[in-house]
């Protein structure tokens, strides 16, 4: 998701100075001072804006190195039938969303049947299937979670996404209520005990969300609590298979000038626990995703993976979210080949073990495949 807001820098306030002449140099030197730090301040937000440049050169082919290639699918898993991956030998399989609501279709009954089947398929083929568990939605139309969960006993179970017009623009688990942190740690639970060690992986949706504050329970500190719950509990469910969160930004803060250490947080109890750190949107001249994530995944040291998705709309330097995106118009469009330089940016900078290249046409036919070699 896209939460790029424009953000104005506030000219310096110098107060009310009652000096004499001889107190103007000291006068001018607090100008200076203020003026300068204004400047740090500002140029902080601008540290990345061109990194990615020096990756403008990188070309195709792309061979095998230390990063792990997984094809996208999002929720059309059945793409992945007799899809080019699976007879291709730098990708190691396919990571598909799998929601709440399609595990756990009644309360304590849990049916993993088509993950299974995802599983099997592909593991004919010598690939794997690394799940991205769906909690939350990007249509109003559509709940990740079970039906039983949007009752008092839950809170409701979930909250309506609002975007930046503040439409409904899909609906979020209450990751901030208790109760129903409790009912996904044992679907976690139960997941685990079938499938830890077989799945690649397993990963948390991103942790940006478009709630509305006034929501009964909510508050930035709690919610950054349930997150960190949650990730207590994938560990705890898979401590054999990769296991990570889209940690992309938190309600409350707005890096670099308002950090509340909200998402700093989350990239150190990842560490601390042993649950690797990721993110949507690879967008390397978006000072939203480069003051967060990027940065973040940058700046740190970590044991634990990190991997960074290529999502619709990043292969011509949008989001799915961006209201001036429109994708069947860009297909039309003339365009640069930026896989080598997303590669590069993310293998260099960023230092990632895993990359999630989306499925969607006509990039992953035109750009991807015949930049990755098979040799």
């Amino acid at each position: 998701m896209n939460y790029e807001k424009k953000i104005i820098t506030p000219e310096p306030a110098f107060g009310k100075f009652k000096i004499k002449t001889k107190g103007v140099f000291v006068f001018v030197i607090i100008i200076c001072r203020t003026t300068a730090n204004s400047q740090d301040w500002e140029n902080r937000s601008e540290r990345y804006k061109d990194a990615y440049k020096k990756y403008l050169s990188a070309d195709c082919p792309i061979t095998k190195d230390s990063i792990q290639h997984f094809v996208y699918f999002a929720r059309d898993r059945e793409s992945i039938i007799d899809h080019p991956l699976l007879t291709h030998p730098l990708f190691e399989g396919a990571q598909v969303m799998y929601s709440w609501r399609d595990f756990e279709p009644e309360k304590g009954r849990y049916d993993f049947s088509i993950l299974k089947e995802d599983y099997e398929y592909l593991k004919k083929y010598g690939k794997k299937v690394f799940v991205q568990l769906q909690d939350a939605t990007f249509n109003p139309k559509y709940k990740a979670v079970p039906d039983y969960l949007f009752t008092e006993e839950y809170g409701e179970g979930a909250a309506i996404q609002y975007d930046e017009e503040e439409k409904p623009a899909g609906w979020v688990a209450k990751r901030w209520n208790k109760k129903v942190r409790e009912r996904f740690a044992l679907l976690l639970e139960a997941l685990g005990k079938e499938f830890d060690g077989k799945i690649a992986g397993i990963n948390l949706q991103e942790t940006a969300i478009g709630v509305r504050k006034k929501d009964p329970g909510f508050s930035d500190k709690e919610y950054v609590i349930g997150l960190k719950e949650n990730m207590l509990a994938l560990k705890k469910s898979f401590p054999s298979s990769t296991t990570m969160i889209y940690a992309n930004f938190i309600p409350g803060e707005w890096l670099p000038w308002d950090d509340k250490g909200y998402l700093r947080s989350i990239y150190k109890y990842g560490e601390e626990i042993g649950v690797g750190l990721g993110g949507p949107d690879l967008m390397v001249t978006r000072k939203g995703q480069l003051n967060h994530a990027l940065a973040l995944m940058h700046e740190g040291k970590f044991t634990v993976p990190i991997g960074i998705a290529i999502q619709d709309g990043n292969y011509v330097g949008k989001t799915g979210a961006d209201l001036d995106y429109d994708e069947d118009a860009e297909k039309g469009k003339s365009r640069k080949n930026i896989v080598p330089l997303l590669h590069g940016f993310a293998k260099d900078f960023l230092r990632v073990k895993y990359m999630f290249w989306v499925d969607q046409d006509p990039y992953f036919q035109e750009d991807v495949l015949p930049c990755f070699s098979r040799k």
